[in-house]
């Protein structure tokens, strides 16, 4: 698979199948993805891999914070995932591809306790069989987090070319502390995000969605 090819089949998948995925394959995807660039080769990534029973236990804590249990010692969100205002016209793509994902599902704008119960499975990883977790030191700034967005994009491009399919998750941050512990990191590490991989239900609605890009008249600028 080229890599033009990995980049335009990529998407974000949000209802995967039962069948299993080898930790080995996703282990190779991961040393392969360590190659990418990060400002001064920091490399600030800190990755936990969750498969197999591991995910069933995860579920099943998460379906006991879907209920109301909290974290023994509380948890709050770390980082905001947007801007308090977000502006034009980043607002309008974030409204436009929530709308057109809840269509596909069949869910009105009003009915706002289906449209809850459709988001918590973010937290089931929509039925993926596994996971990563992705950390970094408390002590990095902004940007590494763009260094651990290299790593990212790579590590999915890499899925895409094992047959492989993910959906990157930042709704993590609202459980950090229960996730921390969970993929048993110190208190000097703070979560990013989860990556959902397994294989794609083709035959879900919500797996129709095929989200639109800015045309390049509004982001792309030549100097020449």
């Amino acid at each position: 698979m080229k890599v033009s090819e990995a980049v335009m089949k990529r998407r974000s998948v949000r209802a995967f199948t039962e069948e299993a995925v080898e930790t080995e394959s996703i282990l190779e995807c991961l040393r392969k993805a360590a190659r990418a660039p990060s400002g001064g080769n920091v490399q600030p990534w800190k990755i936990t891999v969750v498969n197999g029973e591991a995910t069933r236990r995860l579920r099943a804590i998460m379906e006991e914070r879907l209920a109301g249990t909290p974290h023994p010692d509380g948890e709050a969100p770390e980082y905001a995932v947007y801007p308090p205002k977000l502006a034009e016209p980043y607002r309008t793509a974030r409204y436009e591809v929530g709308e057109e994902m809840y269509g596909h599902l069949g869910i009105a704008r009003k009915d706002k306790a289906a449209r809850r119960q459709w988001f918590a499975n973010n937290y089931r990883l929509f039925g993926a069989p596994a996971a990563i977790f992705c950390f970094m030191d408390r002590c990095m700034l902004p940007p590494q987090w763009s260094d651990c967005g290299m790593f990212l994009q790579t590590f999915m491009l890499l899925l895409e070319e094992a047959g492989l399919n993910s959906c990157p998750q930042e709704c993590w941050y609202q459980y950090p502390r229960t996730i921390a512990d969970f993929c048993n990191m110190p208190e000097n590490m703070m979560l990013f995000c989860g990556v959902a991989i397994g294989h794609e239900d083709t035959a879900h609605p919500v797996n129709r969605l095929r989200t639109r890009r800015f045309p390049d008249t509004e982001w792309l600028n030549i100097v020449e």
